[in-house]
Formats: C-alpha cells, sequence, structure tokens
C-alpha cells in the first residue's frame, strides 16, 4: 500500500555486507517506483553483476509532484561516491565517511520531501569506530543529525513491538542513563507514535522492570522503586494505559502480550532477544520521535554472505512495507524541519 507520490530514500549500509544485495534482488521482485536509492552506483552495478542480476538505474533529481509519478522502469538513484574499492566481506574503514554521507545525504531529502521515509541497510560500528569516527548506531546518528533531543528505538514483528528505554550500551552503564527525566520522555514519545503512526487511541503498554523478579520488592535493587515506578504513576494520572513494571522473565507470555500493544524494555537484550526469536527475517526496526518516518531491516551485515545471492530479502521487504503503510496511513507533513 503506498501513496502515488510518496519518496523511500533507502541506503545501503555498510558497502561490503549485504545491504546492496538486498536492494538489487528486492527490485527484481516488486516495484521500485517510489524508491530511490542513496547509494553508489557503481556498488550497485558491480555486485548486480556479481549476483547475475539486473538493475536499471537512472538519476533522482528534485522532481515536482507531476514528475513524481514517472512510470519508467528503473530504480531512481543519487550516486554517493565510494571512498574505496569493495571487495565483498572485506571491511575497509575508509568507506566509513561514505556510509555517513549516504545517512547525512538521505535525511535531508526526507526533511524537504512530504511523505517521504528513510529505510536503511545494515551498517557496521565496528568499523566507523575503527575509522576514528565516535558512532554508537543509526537511532542515535539520525537523532543527533536531526537535533532531534531523544528518539526511541522500538522493533516491531507480527504480534509484538518492543521499544527500548536504552539502546546501544554496556550494560555497566544502563542504570545510570535510566532517569525519571529519559523514561519519562520515552514512554510520551512511544504513547504518541503508537497513535499517530499506527492508529492506536489508547495504546497499552507494558514497562519491564530493570532488575530480575523487577526489584523483588527493593532487595534486587531500587531502580523500580525510585524511578520507574514514580514516573508510571504521574503517566496513568493523565490517562496512559501503563502496565509494570513487571519481571521481564514472565512479562512475555500471553496472558499480558494478548491485552499490550507494546512493550517497553530497559535495555537492548531484555527484550529484543525474545522478538527476535519470535519473528526474525520478519522484523522491523523504526525510530520514533523523528520527524520523518525511519525503519529499517532487523539483522546485521553478514558479511559472509555477501556476493553470494544467498541473502534473503525479508527484512527489507517488511521495512519497505511498514514505511509505505505509515506513509499512507497517517502522514505527516512536517517537511523542512
Amino acid at each position: 500500500m503506498s501513496t502515488s507520490h510518496s519518496q523511500l530514500f533507502v541506503t545501503t549500509g555498510e558497502p561490503v555486507g549485504i545491504g546492496a544485495d538486498l536492494l538489487i534482488k528486492y527490485v527484481q521482485q516488486a516495484a521500485s517506483n517510489n524508491i530511490v536509492a542513496v547509494a553508489s552506483q557503481s556498488l550497485l552495478k558491480e555486485r548486480a553483476a556479481k549476483l547475475g542480476l539486473p538493475i536499471n538505474l537512472r538519476p533522482f533529481h528534485n522532481e515536482t509532484a507531476g514528475q513524481q509519478a514517472d512510470q519508467t522502469p528503473g530504480l531512481r538513484i543519487i550516486d554517493i561516491p565510494l571512498q574505496a574499492p569493495v571487495t565483498c566481506g572485506q571491511l575497509d574503514p575508509a568507506n566509513a565517511v561514505y556510509v555517513l554521507n549516504s545517512l547525512r545525504h538521505a535525511v535531508k531529502l526526507c526533511q524537504q520531501t512530504p511523505d517521504s521515509a528513510l529505510v536503511t541497510g545494515p551498517l557496521h560500528k565496528g568499523i566507523i569506530n575503527e575509522a576514528g569516527i565516535p558512532f554508537t548506531g543509526h537511532t542515535e546518528f539520525l537523532a543527533e543529525l536531526t537535533q532531534t533531543d531523544q528518539v526511541v528505538m522500538m522493533l516491531a514483528c507480527p504480534g509484538l513491538r518492543v521499544a527500548l528505554a536504552t539502546t546501544h550500551l554496556p550494560l555497566n552503564k544502563v542504570s545510570q542513563a535510566i532517569t525519571q527525566k529519559s523514561l519519562r520522555a520515552t514512554i510520551e514519545i512511544l504513547h504518541r507514535e503508537l497513535h499517530t503512526r499506527f492508529g492506536l487511541n489508547a495504546p497499552h503498554i507494558l514497562v519491564c522492570g530493570l532488575n530480575p523478579h523487577a526489584g523483588e520488592g527493593g532487595y534486587l535493587g531500587r531502580e523500580e522503586i525510585e524511578i520507574i515506578e514514580p514516573v508510571l504513576a504521574s503517566l496513568r494520572q493523565q490517562g496512559m494505559q501503563l502496565t509494570g513494571p513487571l519481571p521481564a522473565d514472565t512479562l512475555f507470555i500471553p496472558k499480558y502480550l494478548d491485552k499490550a500493544d507494546a512493550v517497553l524494555t530497559m535495555y537492548h537484550d531484555q527484550g529484543l532477544p525474545v522478538l527476535k526469536h519470535m519473528g526474525f527475517g520478519k522484523a522491523v526496526n523504526i525510530t520514533l520521535g523523528l520527524p520523518f518516518i525511519r525503519t529499517s531491516v532487523d539483522h546485521g551485515t553478514a558479511l559472509d554472505l555477501a556476493g553470494t545471492g544467498q541473502a534473503k530479502t525479508g527484512s527489507l521487504q517488511v521495512a519497505i512495507e511498514t514505511a509505505e503503510q505509515m506513509i499512507h496511513s497517517y502522514p505527516l507533513h512536517t517537511a523542512s524541519v
């Protein structure tokens, strides 16, 4: 489902990984009239040749609304130059600049284009840091680029949405990162976007505790008592449907999930293993709180699969379809933010 003039700006992430493979394979089987690749043209041509698949690329320009409905076959592209030659599976820190340049360009386009979305392929955090560029992930980088004070990372698959109170942090830094202010902002963003982006009038959110057994009344930690419970009580007074804090080891069962629209977990590996077990290859990563829609695949760069033709396009397809549905159903005309 898509609007006739919607634009999906797609970045392919780490050039020696499977991002390019996924996009090339996807456009073989699906219409690409509203997809714009923000990537290296030479990379896509070389990878398509390696995969033995046809690819017809045509330049994308800042088109008028009338031109946006152009049905000419081919994948439109904004060429972002590579910084170094690419060999499948062999990481090179020189191309970290290319990866970030593609994201910067795509973000600008989303900010300037109503009814648009950003769909991102997998990147490699380690090689970007090895290049001397401090980088913790797409979510944080996009927040910085758009000067957004706080965003929320949420993954979704059929039957489950999991949002995170903290994202890419070492475990020994999680507790200090969860404050009443940050937790309140996270829940407010999650609640608002479940309503505005997903059409849920009164979303019901389950909230995990931080500690085992949600702190066991303070015997296993006091974050639930001192931080989480006061925030939930305050937001309930504003009319939000919030259940918790609940122990994470018993939260993910039908008794709770059947009555909930989303789960908020306190850290990355508290909820995402459950979601990926349930829906790997059918899940999508969504950044909430940005001035535009952003979705992403739920997996990494799979360096060993790059150029082999074995990479599966399932998660990219879900990311694209989710972005299209969000644009179509709940468009936010926030260009030039």
